[in-house]
């Protein structure tokens, strides 16, 4: 987008988007290449069952991740959380070329733990940082790149 809103090339890939709901096989709720994300506005969060259906419908969509966006009651947008499960927060960790401990910190991720089973941890950062990692891993910028 300009300055003014408008769109520079409305077809460009990199916008983001919603798409169209076609037949069963459900695609995510909105597109930012490379990732798929699905939004939940819900008052109790159920976030491993959410990240089962991101990693399913990133897969639906033929896009490498799929995370949630939770937008939590009472709060606006900017509030709101972006959780990650582990196996797409190492891959794009990898794909920026950067350690777990930089990843954390430059995008301000913190870890929930649930139990032994690891397909129930999530990593979470907050809608703002999430922008800049997507702009970060749409440029390659990683951590050569970036010191």
């Amino acid at each position: 987008m300009d300055d003014n809103g408008v769109f520079r090339d409305p077809f460009d890939g990199l916008n983001i988007r919603r798409p169209a709901q076609e037949g069963s096989a459900d695609v995510g709720d909105v597109h930012a290449v490379p990732f798929i994300l699905e939004c939940k506005d819900v008052k109790n969060p159920a976030v491993p069952t959410w990240l089962r259906q991101a990693r399913v419908e990133a897969v639906n969509a033929s896009f490498p991740y799929g995370v949630v966006v939770h937008k939590r009651r009472g709060l606006g947008v900017r509030a709101g959380r972006v959780h990650f499960d582990v196996r797409t927060w190492t891959r794009t960790r990898t794909a920026l070329g950067l350690s777990s401990r930089a990843m954390s910190s430059r995008y301000g991720f913190t870890a929930t733990v649930r139990g032994l089973d690891s397909g129930r941890w999530y990593l979470t950062t907050d809608v703002e940082r999430f922008a800049a990692l997507l702009s970060d891993l749409r440029a390659g910028v990683g951590g050569r790149a970036a010191r």
